[in-house]
């Protein structure tokens, strides 16, 4: 049998069918158009090991003597009991490609199992893979973990990963890959504040710009592994797998299940070209969120400028208020106004209301309309806050149905019955029971049918844990049930955009991402911690879909108090908005936030069709980054960068950082942006005599020149940022 052969954006894909089994050759770098064959690779066999070759497969098994962790885990459930055809011994039975997709079919005729694997190679170069597995026997069969892999290269000694919490989500951490086994645990029943968005391995040192590297994504919103695994002999496979809870998956004859999508980027250019794979795999699917016609992509809707009340208002929600609020949004420009939590039956705080989705009559005795019209007659969209998928005891609904709130046994809901414990003062209401699905369902869609809502910020705050239904666990069937009411309710408000936001950012993964546009990268607006948070949430998501605002002076959630322009430029490239009661900033700030919001408009579109840039620079002070157009008319910005001070530096002065990303032989201006001398903010930004003479009258060089001799930056603050721009001659 021909081996598969996948090629895209300068990676391939490389499977042999002559052990019998699908064997991952490569993964990797594009090895052109010729191939040789493949008999010369069969490696040797050493003293006291298996007497055979043993295939790295696209599904390891122990049935090749495969001495990692095996792809499938299940058993058999038969007449005399469980834990029967333990192990498989998987065989290629078909093998169907067209174009860069392909399906391969493995079989155990004795075991009566087979599994079909789905391959696609994207156009940026993304590599998506999903297993099934059906039970051809005739008795019940547990499925314990089928996991998706993908073997990395020997020079691959680095692994990256993200960890975090609560309002500090995904922050970096590196390690040397080992022998044996680095597992990242997930069970959240949501993808959770510490999960990885991302496993990387990596050449030594690899780093934003250059290195090889080989990283995958599991594109999944419930309990999960991550891992990579290496083998005695040296081997290395990255990969994922959904975490199922005991007997969650029980296969009827017949019957079948599908794993979570894995997608998996290869770069010979460091974390950029991963980033430039999943951004081109975003931007291709045809429910995105697009830019304007400007930027060469297909036309589409410009991502709006925000303004939530949450940080502004809280649970204090009084229509005169909220009007003025409106008023002094609209004024500023803003584009979209979401109304948070509060606004339904017995809301004053968070201890009562969940599930009771009516519109508080004592708060709104006209509904919501009046607000709804205040702020769509001045030219903006409406947005609510809900949380569908929680509950409050003290609530209606909870009162009348007990049985739909989840519990660890089928008797949870009953007196004296065990509940999990509280969190956030509420529980999760049972969406695998479908009259509680449709109750919620019903609610949800009956607000957006009575009121004209452009916007849902949809909640999710708290773990999903004791998580069971019928006295069974359930996380699995609670994600797909999670998953079937939003893709409900878009089906049936089709116009209706939709936020994931999990206590910030608790549930931020391509599996979501598949049914909403956009995700809060994290309840913290700190614009220090954010700076971090935003870059590694960009390394997979791109910005145009990450919600980033600019909030109070004084921080609510670290009491850092930072001048508008570091707030601002750090909100600049995401989806731009405002969590802040602007009805109280006045004058020259007025003035500076009024500009702002006109600098994210005139740049959104480049932002949120750019390719992502960020330099690699030695003293960690610095942080330089930004988005290059693909292909810049001459005229027009080729480039938008921020260059901030993270903290104070060992040196005196930065030095000059090199501007990577343009194009070598082109000639550029550059400028600076914001904040500049007539800017409340420029004193504060900077520490210097005398800057350097770029900042005041800008700088002519070809892309080549900028990357390797740089300029140099002045001497910012730390927590200060500066905007430049690079306009293509």
């Amino acid at each position: 049998m021909d081996p598969l052969y996948l090629r895209s954006a300068g990676t391939s894909l490389l499977i042999s069918f002559d052990s019998g089994e699908a064997e991952v050759i490569h993964w990797g770098a594009d090895l052109g158009s010729e191939l040789p064959g493949l008999g010369f690779l069969a490696g040797p066999i050493g003293h006291s090991s298996v007497d055979a070759r043993v295939p790295s497969g696209l599904l390891p098994q122990a049935s090749s003597s495969w001495r990692g962790r095996p792809a499938l885990r299940g058993h058999r459930i038969t007449g005399n009991g469980p834990g029967f055809d333990f192990s498989t011994r998987l065989r290629v039975t078909s093998v169907h490609a067209e174009g860069r997709t392909a399906t391969i079919g493995q079989a155990d005729i004795d075991a009566g199992i087979s599994v079909s694997t789905s391959l696609t190679l994207h156009d940026g170069g993304l590599l998506e893979l999903r297993h099934t597995v059906t039970n051809d026997g005739t008795t019940p069969f547990q499925v314990d973990e089928l996991a998706t892999v993908l073997p990395v290269a020997p020079d691959a000694v680095e692994l990256l990963d993200l960890t975090g919490r609560w309002c500090r989500e995904r922050h970096p951490q590196r390690q040397r890959i080992q022998q044996g086994t680095w597992v990242r645990t997930g069970r959240h029943g949501r993808t959770g504040h510490d999960s990885s968005l991302i496993f990387a391995a990596g050449t030594e040192g690899f780093g934003n710009r250059h290195g090889k590297v080989w990283a995958t994504h599991l594109a999944w919103s419930g309990n999960h592994e991550q891992f990579a695994d290496t083998i005695g002999d040296g081997r290395t496979v990255i990969g994922g797998s959904e975490l199922l809870g005991p007997a969650e998956v029980i296969l009827e004859p017949g019957a079948g299940y599908t794993t979570p999508a894995l997608f998996a980027a290869y770069s010979g250019h460091g974390l950029d070209g991963i980033s430039e794979a999943f951004y081109s795999w975003f931007r291709a699917r045809p429910h995105h969120v697009l830019p304007a016609a400007s930027t060469g992509l297909p036309a589409g809707k410009p991502r709006p400028v925000v303004l939530n009340t949450w940080e502004a208002v809280y649970f204090d929600h009084n229509l005169d208020t909220l009007i003025e609020l409106a008023d002094s949004a609209a004024d500023l420009g803003v584009e979209r106004f979401v109304l948070d939590d509060g606004w339904f039956r017995g809301r004053r705080d968070d201890h009562a209301g969940l599930g009771d989705w009516y519109v508080d009559e004592t708060v709104w005795p006209d509904g919501l309309t009046p607000l709804i019209d205040a702020v769509t007659s001045r030219g903006m969209e409406f947005g609510l806050w809900v949380e569908p998928e929680m509950v409050n005891m003290d609530s209606d609904v909870a009162r009348a149905h007990p049985e739909w709130i989840v519990g660890p046994s089928a008797a949870a809901h009953k007196d004296g019955g065990r509940l999990p414990l509280e969190w956030r003062n509420q529980h999760v209401i049972d969406l695998v029971n479908p009259e509680a699905w449709q109750y919620v369902f019903d609610r949800i869609s009956a607000l957006l049918s009575g009121n004209n809502i452009s916007y849902l910020k949809w909640d999710q705050n708290r773990d999903l844990v004791e998580h069971g239904h019928a006295g069974r666990a359930s996380v699995h069937e609670q994600t797909l049930a999670a998953y079937r009411l939003f893709d409900e309710l878009r089906k049936a408000h089709p116009g209706v955009e939709i936020e994931s936001c999990s206590s910030g950012g608790a549930r931020v993964d391509l599996g979501i991402l598949e049914r909403t546009d956009r995700i809060w990268a994290s309840d913290c607006n700190d614009a220090l911690e954010r700076q971090t948070i935003q870059r590694w949430t960009g390394l997979v998501v791109p910005p145009e879909l990450v919600g980033s605002h600019i909030g109070p002076t004084t921080s609510h959630t670290t009491a850092r108090t930072h001048d508008l322009s570091f707030r601002a430029i750090t909100a600049l490239f995401g989806h731009f908005g405002m969590e802040w009661d602007v009805r109280g900033v006045q004058g020259k700030e007025r003035e500076e936030l009024r500009r702002l919001v006109g600098l994210y408009k005139e740049h959104r579109d480049l932002v949120h069709s750019g390719l992502p840039v960020h330099a690699d620079i030695a003293n960690d002070a610095f942080q330089l980054y930004g988005v290059v157009a693909p292909a810049p008319v001459e005229g027009t910005t080729a480039a938008l960068f921020a260059v901030v001070g993270m903290r104070t530096s060992a040196a005196e002065t930065p030095g000059r950082m090199g501007v990577p990303g343009l194009d070598a032989e082109r000639s550029y201006r550059v400028e600076a942006v914001f904040p500049t001398p007539v800017d409340a903010d420029y004193a504060h930004t900077f520490t210097q005599v005398q800057p350097p003479a770029w900042l005041a009258g800008g700088a002519v060089a070809n892309g080549r020149f900028l990357a390797e001799v740089g300029l140099p930056m002045p001497m910012l603050n730390p927590e200060h940022a500066l905007l430049f721009k690079v306009t293509a001659l």
